[in-house]
C-alpha cells in the first residue's frame, strides 16, 4: 500500500473509530502529514522504515525549527497514534515510538472571569436591535451550560427546550442535557420568539442561531461578536470562547457544585479534565488571601 494510503487509512480510522473532534483531526493529520513529508525529502525512507533513531532525529530538526517542547510533545503522540495503528494493521511490527518522550512546559491553568467580569461581559449586548438580542442569548447560554462554541452554533431550535428551562447537547454521537438558569432561559426565549424568525433565510432553517445572512452562525463569527463584547467592556483579559466555559465549571466548583456534575455538565470523557478546575479554585483563594491577609 503506497504511503498516502496509509495515511488516508490512518484519518478514516480516526474519524470513524475513534470519532475525535474535527480540531483533533485536523492536528493529527497535520503532525502525520509533517512527519512524512520529512522522512521523504530528508531521508527517503517509507514510514515502515522508521525506527527509534529516526523518531530522535526528527525530534532533534524539529529542535533545529524552533519548535517548543509543547508542540513537538504533541507531534510525538500524533505519530504514536498513527504507529499504534499501522501495528494494528501489520504494517509494522513495533512502534518506532513508544519509548521516546519529551518533557513538557508545566501545563498552565486555564484562565477564568471573575463574577464581576461575567456580569459586565453579559451585560454588553444591548436589546435595541436583533443582533443584540441574538448576541445576549448567545453568551447567556454560554455561560450557563459551559458548551463548546462548536456545540453552541451546532444547537437546533429543538434542542432547546425552554418549558423545561434545558438544552439538549449531541457531541460524537452522545447526548447530554444541561439546564440553564433563569435569565438565560428569558434571553433565549425573547431571542426565538422576537427576533429569530426575521433573521432567518428560509422558514425552514434549523439553526438555533444564524449570522445577518440568516445562515448558521460560525466560529469565526461568534468569535467577532465575542472579542468586540470584549473591548466594550473594557475587559484586559483575552477572552476566548473558551474563558466563559471554563468560568462556568470554575465558578460552580466555587459554589459547591460536585466534580462528577460538573464533568457531565461539560461533557468530559474522563474527570481528570475536570480536576484541573479544582487547582484554579485553589489558586484563586490562594491569591485572594495574599492580596487581603495583613501578615501575607
Amino acid at each position: 500500500m503506497p504511503e498516502e494510503n496509509y495515511i488516508k487509512s490512518f484519518e478514516r480510522y480516526l474519524n470513524d473509530e475513534r470519532h475525535v473532534s474535527s480540531n483533533t483531526l485536523l492536528s493529527y493529520m497535520r503532525d502525520v502529514h509533517q512527519f512524512a513529508d520529512y522522512l521523504t525529502r530528508y531521508l527517503r525512507l517509507s514510514l515502515s522504515e522508521v525506527n527509534q533513531d529516526t523518531v530522535r532525529g526528527y525530534v532533534a530538526w524539529l529542535r533545529s525549527e524552533g519548535k517548543s517542547n509543547a508542540t513537538i510533545a504533541r507531534c510525538l503522540a500524533s505519530i504514536k497514534c498513527l504507529y499504534t495503528y499501522l501495528v494494528r494493521q501489520g504494517v509494522v511490527e513495533e512502534n518506532p515510538v513508544f519509548d521516546i518522550s519529551v518533557e513538557r512546559a508545566e501545563k498552565k491553568l486555564p484562565q477564568i472571569l471573575t463574577s464581576a467580569e461575567v456580569e459586565l461581559l453579559l451585560d454588553q449586548p444591548k436589546c435595541t436591535d436583533m443582533k443584540g438580542y441574538r448576541d445576549r442569548a448567545m453568551l447567556e447560554l454560554l455561560y450557563a451550560t459551559g458548551i463548546r462554541v462548536s456545540e453552541l452554533i451546532s444547537l437546533d431550535v429543538d434542542d432547546v427546550k425552554l418549558s423545561a428551562g434545558i438544552i439538549k447537547c449531541s457531541t460524537h454521537g452522545k447526548e447530554r442535557y444541561i439546564p440553564m438558569y433563569s435569565t438565560a432561559i428569558r434571553a433565549v426565549s425573547d431571542y426565538i420568539n422576537l427576533v429569530r424568525g426575521q433573521m432567518v433565510a428560509s422558514p425552514t432553517e434549523q439553526a438555533l442561531f444564524v449570522n445577518v445572512n440568516g445562515q448558521r452562525m460560525t466560529r469565526q463569527g461568534f468569535w467577532k461578536v465575542l472579542k468586540h463584547y470584549q473591548e466594550t467592556a473594557k475587559i484586559e483579559k483575552d477572552i476566548t470562547p473558551h474563558t466563559l466555559r471554563h468560568s462556568f465549571a470554575a465558578h460552580l466548583l466555587e459554589n459547591g457544585a460536585d466534580l462528577r456534575s460538573i464533568q457531565e455538565m461539560l461533557g468530559h470523557a474522563d474527570i481528570s479534565s475536570t480536576q484541573v478546575y479544582t487547582q484554579v479554585v485553589k489558586k484563586q483563594l490562594k491569591d485572594v488571601y495574599n492580596k487581603a491577609h495583613p501578615r501575607a
